[in-house]
């Protein structure tokens, strides 16, 4: 790890002030906001990122890690604790795809200490990204190429691609936020503004170095979680190479509200096979209005994976992804959901 200026600043207004004024004197310097660190640390250890500046947020934790539901809406702090909102009743008894991604995601050391906000930056496993005397990459070095084309790519995204970068998006909470349509909450140099989830992350295209549509010095500050039938009837299933403390090989959220057996409305997105979050919304369209059986949904997963670009280690992910969509439809079908 190289050496870099650490500060704790009293307040994000405080934060986003302090690096105005760093930016303007030196625009150059790379920084990096620490919330729980479990990402940011990894990475500084591997030197992928080598930020000079790094301004700790913690002090402002408590204003922004409420978690709170009135009945219409949920409310998550960015600064929350993931173990925290897995295991919150309100979470847990209405919007049980939350529960399930949070629970199944990292360790229980590490969801003791991650943040929300944080969870959804994190940046690809992509051993080439992760290893720098790999030169070819992309994401942590425009222009240099991609190694994972040619090399291992097993793990690597079959949707969301492109001939820049094919690395896998890795997290799980994200794919419940985007099949619940919330909102993410931000503030930076410009003020505070709210983005639907589903343009927080940006596909890689030609600039897979872009993740994100932030704008500079701009911090999550919480999520907004609209309730519904759908989101008391909702799951998360994630199908990896062993069952803890590892990373989605495919997985699929989804959300469905039902009426005497008829789809009224649902949502999918899917993990572990795409570059970004990955929403299903032609599949979503072709479900509504009708019976959702087995042979529904497997087409309905067919119709999800028409676009997938498999690599040479890769091909099976359609396959799996596919049935991972068949059965997380059958089983939401199947829940026993409370009304009230």
């Amino acid at each position: 790890m190289r050496p870099f200026h650490y500060s704790r600043p009293a307040s994000l207004a405080e934060a986003l002030l302090a690096e105005r004024r760093a930016s303007a004197a030196d625009p150059h310097t790379p920084m990096a906001f620490l919330a729980g660190g479990t990402t940011l640390v990894d990475l500084m250890k591997l030197e992928v990122m080598r930020p000079q500046r790094v301004v700790d947020l913690n002090a402002s934790a408590r204003e922004h890690s409420a978690i709170q539901f009135d009945g219409s809406n949920l409310r998550l702090g960015a600064f929350a604790k993931m173990a925290e909102v897995a295991g919150h009743p309100d979470v847990v008894e209405n919007f049980p795809v939350i529960a399930q991604s949070l629970s199944l995601a990292a360790s229980a050391q590490l969801r003791n200490m991650a943040t929300l906000g944080g969870n959804v930056l994190q940046r690809t496993r992509c051993a080439y990204f992760r290893d720098p005397s790999w030169a070819a990459c992309n994401k942590r070095s425009p222009g240099s190429g991609c190694a994972a084309l040619e090399g291992a790519n097993r793990q690597h995204a079959v949707l969301g691609a492109s001939e820049h970068c094919i690395a896998t998006y890795p997290g799980d909470f994200a794919q419940a936020l985007l099949v619940l349509d919330a909102a993410v909450l931000l503030i930076g140099p410009d003020g505070a503004r709210t983005i639907p989830f589903g343009s927080l992350h940006r596909e890689p295209g030609d600039a897979p170095h872009l993740e994100t549509n932030l704008q500079p010095s701009e911090i999550i500050t919480g999520f907004a979680v609209p309730a519904g039938p759908w989101a008391r009837r909702s799951l998360y299933l994630k199908i990896r190479d062993r069952q803890s403390y590892e990373f989605a090989v495919a997985s699929a959220a989804v959300a469905l509200e039902l009426d005497g057996g008829i789809v009224n409305d649902v949502r999918i997105a899917l993990g572990g096979v795409a570059t970004v979050p990955w929403r299903a919304h032609d599949v979503e369209d072709m479900l509504r209005g009708k019976v959702l059986d087995e042979a529904r949904a497997t087409e309905a997963a067919r119709v999800a994976f028409r676009t997938a670009v498999p690599q040479s280690h890769n091909a099976f992910k359609i396959a799996l992804g596919q049935s991972t969509v068949v059965r997380a439809l059958l089983q939401a079908t199947s829940m026993e959901v409370r009304h009230g």
